[in-house]
């Protein structure tokens, strides 16, 4: 079969992006200012939103085939929604780990599941990797932006050409860190900007007045990264999206009522939600 010839890139697709942050920074509330949200729930992040505000959800995930439903339900059906987030991979992370105990049923941990050797780790990064690859088809075939949420922790950096360092990392395996990482346009930070305090002799305090930014860049200090250029963190203001200007975003919608998807078709292990795109 002969080779297509390269062909421009008319259009660029939707961002699909990574925001990862301790506990209470706002990374729910960051993403839910993209414009046109819907929001599958690992957990409820929601609560810190104000009402009024917060943007379409479909029920709390509880088991992981809850999951593929709902993604199956926003490739198949009609809808307005330009904007998925997934709010936490962190614990989306903990569903799959129940799944993968679930299916070997003899397994007490991780790390005997499916006959060890790493074997159940492998599982569950192979879940995250679905996660991926159906959202990428919703980016693609429905034009939606892609919105992963992850809660930080702490990774020690071994390098061979550099003493041993710490920074910030999504709270994830190892193994489940690429799609959330290596396959996205941006990884953002949010963090809380803080100085030391104290006199020359006193113990130094970090002090903070809870003014926030986001690092989008690459840093030794956290997991960042973006292909738009963007080199230096960006202020993050209650109810604004520091993106706006970079992505062109409109202004969000008023907030309807929320999806149901209580009666889904049975989930086919091999359907994707690009199968219904031409359903638009």
């Amino acid at each position: 079969m002969p080779i297509a010839p390269p062909r421009p890139v008319v259009k660029d697709a939707p961002p699909i992006i990574t925001i990862c942050g301790d506990a209470g920074t706002g990374k729910t509330s960051l993403a839910a200012t993209f414009p046109n949200a819907v929001v599958i729930r690992a957990e409820d992040g929601l609560k810190s939103i104000p009402a009024g505000q917060r943007p379409d959800a479909f029920d709390l995930l509880k088991t992981a085939d809850d999951l593929w439903e709902q993604l199956i339900w926003l490739g198949k059906e009609k809808h307005d929604y330009k904007t998925l987030i997934i709010d936490s991979v962190s614990r989306l992370e903990e569903l799959f780990v129940a799944e993968c105990l679930a299916k070997d049923g003899k397994a007490k941990t991780l790390n005997t599941a499916m006959g060890g050797y790493g074997a159940g780790r492998q599982y569950v990064a192979g879940q995250h990797a679905r996660v991926r690859k159906l959202c990428g088809r919703l980016n693609e075939a429905r034009g939606m932006a892609i919105i992963f949420i992850s809660h930080a922790d702490i990774e020690t950096m071994r390098l061979p050409d550099v003493d041993d360092y710490q920074r910030y990392s999504l709270r994830l395996m190892k193994d489940s860190l690429p799609p959330y990482v290596d396959d996205v346009d941006m990884v953002a930070f949010v963090r809380l900007t803080a100085a030391l305090r104290g006199d020359e002799g006193d113990r130094k305090k970090v002090v903070s007045n809870g003014d926030r930014d986001v690092v989008c860049h690459a840093t030794a200090a956290s997991v960042s990264k973006n292909r738009y250029g963007i080199t230096e963190p960006l202020d993050f203001v209650a109810g604004e999206n520091p993106f706006a200007s970079i992505f062109g975003l409109k202004p969000k919608r008023a907030p309807k009522a929320a999806p149901k998807a209580e009666a889904p078709d049975p989930v086919d292990e091999d359907t994707d939600p690009a199968d219904y795109a031409n359903n638009d």
